[in-house]
């Protein structure tokens, strides 16, 4: 399972901020040049609406940070805590136009990745007291996937793989260009020596079997029943790794958890998570 690091991901992330913030800007921001002088200050504090996990605070203070260096900053908070609601999460002190440019792009950042987090740490905690570990897939937004993975990670999750690079998985679609499950194991095998893990999505037993005898590292194990996630779990004793994936929702995860597999992936954790409600509130200020 691969890892990163926070300011490798700043770095990383960074182009697609300042994207995003152009984007919302366009031809600029025509209400605050309207009516907020260039000189005004404010204050700014962002408050927590609801409970949640935080996620993505270090993103969202990057961006007010793009638009003024100058910013002062003062958080309350720190990603993978638990906030409360009408929790004061950070108070933000400088010139009032950049807050405003910067206000909604930081919220959406902040909003879905603390989403995220919040979702992961829901299924983490209903498969405690078990082996299984909650996995991220690529399902994730465009430009977003090692944003939305780190949340994932805050979350208590594992990001699996970060991109087509990171790993070999085969799917149903190889399989069906390349042949058997075994030619196809061996061919990446060859191709990616030792020290890249090779993962095989199978679909039946007949399948699980084959992919043993050719020595995958990893055996996804596509839509199966329950009772054929223990029978496989069985079968293997540990000379692969399993993982679980297909329907897994918070009302079967701990079920899906007993059989005995070592991974469950789970692409509603980036595709489908409920943004929490952060808002931010301003008012003038003078500098002390």
């Amino acid at each position: 399972m691969k890892k990163f690091s926070l300011q490798g991901l700043l770095a990383a992330a960074e182009p697609v901020m300042v994207q995003a913030l152009l984007e919302d800007l366009g031809r600029g921001d025509r209400t605050s040049l309207a009516l907020v002088p260039e000189d005004c200050l404010a204050q700014a504090k962002l408050i927590a609406k609801s409970d949640f996990i935080l996620a993505g605070w270090p993103i969202a203070k990057k961006v007010f940070t793009l638009l003024d260096p100058e910013l002062r900053i003062q958080a309350a908070a720190r990603d993978g805590r638990k906030v409360k609601a009408e929790e004061c999460l950070a108070l933000l002190s400088g010139r009032a136009r950049p807050l405003l440019v910067a206000e909604r792009t930081a919220l959406n950042y902040l909003q879905q990745l603390s989403g995220i987090a919040t979702l992961t740490a829901r299924f983490v905690q209903a498969v405690q007291g078990t082996q299984a570990r909650i996995a991220a897939t690529r399902k994730t937004h465009p430009g977003l996937m090692r944003l939305e993975k780190y949340a994932v990670m805050v979350g208590g999750g594992v990001p699996h793989r970060l991109g087509l690079g990171d790993g070999i998985l085969i799917k149903d679609n190889h399989l069906a260009l390349t042949g058997s499950i075994g030619e196809a194991v061996r061919k990446a095998r060859a191709a990616a020596g030792k020290r890249i893990r090779v993962e095989v999505e199978v679909e039946d037993l007949d399948q699980l079997d084959q992919a043993l005898a050719a020595g995958a590292d990893i055996i996804l194990l596509d839509n199966m029943s329950l009772e054929k996630m223990r029978r496989a779990v069985n079968r293997v004793r540990g000379r692969a790794v399993l993982e679980a994936s297909g329907g897994v929702t918070l009302g079967n995860v701990a079920r899906v958890a007993r059989t005995g597999v070592d991974l469950i992936s789970v692409g509603a954790l980036t595709h489908s998570a409920p943004a929490v409600d952060i808002s931010l509130e301003i008012e003038p200020w003078q500098r002390g």
